[in-house]
């Protein structure tokens, strides 16, 4: 009986065409193999070997931690949102040859493995704390190749809805849903520097101090000047004043209220004459002090006269900033990027599949997305010819990550022989080509 199933499928509409399948063969995932090239170029193994404890020493360790970590990794980086699909992953050829010889003909670990790898070991404590350092110094890596003397910080909030009794979710108001709350700090290059799993029915600025201050300091260390970005529910003054004393400049949106529109009246009105068809802005600074300020503060107000519309759109900005009040608006308009990049990761790398019932084992999960979507954004930034260098992690996700192969094993070679579709042999070249002109990072 076995022997038949294992046979070729003969199709009616074709006498002379068979299927056959070979998954230990046979890959869809290909473009990997980029990735893990970038990985080994940034000495990701050696972080790894840094920041990260295995815990079974002398015990089962016929998967190596790097090859485990790497699996559970470079599985979202592909899209696979769930470790039950590593059983089947678990004999591609690109998930054996991402890993160390011991896999390449063995096989990559099982859901079993995989599963205990990151509920067990990766959520003890200090693994937990390491994966955020390893994320981190990943990022340290691609910033050595950077002269800049300036960074900008976006820090936002951003919703994972849930779906069972998961520790620590909780209904939230604002986003009408049962859910975690995160905290995400992004550089202006996408790369997401720090992540905080929160409780669903915190404030959205709960926690900032522990992601941003840290960053602040060590950005301040390499000389840098930092400036800092963010929405309405960072408009809060002890977060003024701690950027303030640190001499960060800042532009954060805020809320509006009778006094701030008591200032701009002599905008409120239409301009006189014809409408026209665009929309008419207007902006104004002025100086400001709430109520729960210790001293007033810069505000830009920007008036836009829309078509149609009886009334005009307002926004507020705080800031420390000496720009013109135009290009203060146009500075913390592109904070929307990173409102694109939480995005990416929802889609891309399935940020959003918190599903174990721990709020510890919820933690490693997003660590371990983060640590997927920067891979990906830096392969974007570092590797990729410039004429789809702004191409979404989706979107590369879809026709370069997902190139067919098939393996095969000579006497002293393993041959992947990919499908030239989107990933063409020249596009191929120039991204191997790119990555070796990369400096070696130190260390």
């Amino acid at each position: 009986m076995g022997e038949i199933q294992n046979q070729p499928c003969q199709l009616s509409f074709n006498s002379s065409l068979k299927v056959d399948f070979q998954g230990s063969r046979v890959t869809s995932d290909g473009g990997l193999i980029l990735v893990r090239e970038l990985d080994e170029r940034l000495g990701f193994g050696e972080l790894i070997e840094q920041h990260l404890t295995d815990s079974r020493r002398g015990k089962n360790t016929q998967f190596p931690l790097a090859d485990l970590l790497r699996q559970s990794v470079y599985s979202r980086l592909a899209g696979y949102e769930d470790v039950n699909d590593a059983d089947r992953l678990s004999q591609d050829p690109t998930f054996r040859l991402i890993g160390s010889e011991k896999v390449w003909d063995r096989g990559a670990a099982l859901t079993s493995r995989l599963q205990s790898f990151e509920t067990g070991m990766l959520a003890e404590p200090e693994n937990l704390a390491g994966l955020s350092v390893l994320n981190r110094a990943l990022i340290e890596r691609a910033e050595a190749m950077d002269a800049s003397d300036r960074t900008i910080l976006d820090l936002d909030s951003t919703e994972i809805p849930v779906y069972g009794e998961q520790e620590q979710s909780a209904y939230n108001g604002h986003f009408e849903s049962t859910c975690y709350h995160p905290l995400l700090l992004f550089n202006r290059e996408g790369d997401c520097l720090a992540a905080k799993l929160r409780p669903g029915n915190v404030h959205s600025a709960e926690g900032w101090e522990e992601v941003l201050l840290p960053e602040i300091e060590r950005q301040q260390k390499l000389g840098k000047e930092v400036v800092f970005r963010a929405d309405a529910a960072f408009a809060k003054p002890e977060i003024c004043e701690a950027l303030e004393a640190r001499g960060v400049k800042y532009a954060v949106r805020m809320p509006a209220n009778d006094s701030l529109e008591r200032d701009i009246e002599e905008l409120w009105p239409r301009p006189v004459g014809r409408p026209s068809k665009k929309p008419l802005v207007e902006y104004k600074g002025f100086l400001y002090r709430a109520a729960s300020w210790k001293r007033a503060r810069r505000v830009v107000a920007k008036v836009e006269h829309h078509p149609g519309e009886l009334f005009p759109r307002v926004g507020f900005i705080v800031t420390n900033l000496t720009l013109p009040s135009r290009a203060v608006v146009r500075f913390y308009n592109k904070r929307g990027t990173a409102e694109q990049w939480i995005k990416e990761g929802k889609q891309a790398v399935k940020m959003t599949r918190l599903s174990c019932h721990r709020f510890r084992s919820n933690e490693v999960r997003l660590g371990l997305s983060v640590i997927a979507y920067n891979l990906g954004n830096l392969w974007r930034r570092l590797a990729l010819p410039q004429r789809i260098g702004n191409w979404s992690l989706t979107s590369l996700q879809q026709p370069l990550v997902k190139t067919g192969g098939r393996l095969v094993k000579h006497a002293r070679y393993y041959w992947l022989l990919l499908a030239e579709s989107h990933l063409t042999r020249r596009l191929f070249g120039a991204m191997v080509r790119r990555i070796e002109a990369l400096p070696i990072p130190a260390g």
